[in-house]
């Protein structure tokens, strides 16, 4: 990571992810008048090729602040998340998902705007339920130490106007 905080957690991908991708591309292609030639070309070898690759460069990190994300070949998406941003995380399973016994995590954010969808969603973690606790209990310690933070800094203020409150009624 470059924010030189300690990673705490690499997410691990199920490697049956390769053949999920393999086959629902496949699909998408087949029910599509368009995509039927193109599946001669991903049926005999592009589709392993891309579903391996894609696999291979796919990286989810939880660090101290943050939760960052790459995935994608053609297209690279690379976000990184602030912990303390993170309102909710969903896991989503449809028919295909669970044949492959895979589920997508999403990761929501404050501040962002519905019609853009969620901050990130992730394919095939293997463990997903004790990824996602990780990155909670990581939230939760953030929090606890931005709330002891702003406590000690009223603290402070009141002790200072105290003392001027003090200084004032001696005079």
């Amino acid at each position: 990571m470059n924010d030189g905080t300690n990673i705490l957690l690499k997410a691990r991908f199920n490697p049956i992810l390769r053949s999920y991708i393999f086959v629902y591309v496949a699909f998408f292609l087949f029910v599509s008048v368009i995509g039927i030639p193109l599946l001669i070309v991903w049926m005999l070898g592009l589709g392993q090729w891309y579903s391996k690759h894609y696999y291979e460069l796919l990286e989810c990190e939880l660090s101290e602040t943050t939760l960052r994300f790459k995935k994608g070949i053609v297209f690279t998406v690379e976000k990184t998340i602030p912990l303390e941003n993170i309102q909710d995380m969903t896991f989503i399973e449809g028919p295909l998902l669970r044949k492959f016994n895979l589920s997508i995590f999403k990761v929501e954010t404050a501040g962002r705007s519905e019609n853009k969808g969620s901050e990130m969603e992730l394919v095939g973690i293997e463990d997903a339920h004790i990824f996602r606790d990780r990155v909670f209990d990581q939230r939760k310690k953030i929090s606890d130490k931005k709330n002891v933070k702003s406590s000690e800094f009223v603290l402070s203020e009141i002790k200072e106007s105290l003392l001027r409150i003090e200084q004032l009624l001696s005079k």
